[in-house]
């Protein structure tokens, strides 16, 4: 069993945000291969909405917590947990990251939150950082002034339409290659 997570925020009002590119990357994987998953299932217990597959004889959920961001590891905990996941080497946790320019990504395991509050509540709420996470970069291309740039509301904005193009044409599609290796 292996289950892959995107973080984001709940609600219409965040939905193409660059925060939720965590969400963003698992509709895309559940849309691209719909003839697989089922449809998204909303469960209040567990506080999330998960869909599932069975793909090469090994059962795949994608998640996404319908806690907020940074409040992600009290959803995570109740899922692992539900599905008695004993081994953390099957949790994959996929995030956006201001420290990588866009259209960048890193696939990494065993690392600390580097700041990331999500991640951050996930290690605090599983007492270990032992799993794999991807990085999605959201950090603007043309750099900005470090004075001016507020990073709360630059992850809260939408991204540009350009941005969603290159992210379903390009980003997702090679994470989805370098995760169909690892899984």
């Amino acid at each position: 069993m292996k289950l892959i997570i995107g973080l984001g925020n709940p609600g219409d009002k965040y939905e193409k945000t660059r925060h939720n590119a965590g969400f963003l990357f698992v509709d895309y994987i559940q849309n691209e291969m719909f003839d697989l998953f089922s449809s998204w299932r909303r469960f209040k217990k567990l506080e999330a909405d998960i869909s599932g597959a069975k793909i090469g004889g090994e059962e795949i959920n994608l998640v996404k917590p319908q806690t907020f961001m940074n409040d992600s590891g009290r959803a995570v905990k109740n899922i692992a947990i539900m599905y008695k996941l004993k081994d953390l080497h099957d949790l994959y946790i996929i995030h956006d990251d201001i420290d990588l320019e866009f259209g960048k990504y890193k696939i990494q395991k065993n690392r600390g939150s580097a700041g990331h509050n999500g991640v951050q509540s996930i290690i605090n709420y599983l007492k270990t950082n032992n799993f794999t996470r991807t990085r999605i970069g959201i950090y603007p291309s043309v750099k900005p002034d470090k004075k001016l740039f507020d990073t709360a509301e630059y992850v809260l904005k939408n991204f540009t339409r350009d941005e969603i193009l290159k992210l379903y044409s390009v980003v997702f599609p090679e994470i989805t290659k370098d995760l169909k290796i690892i899984i």
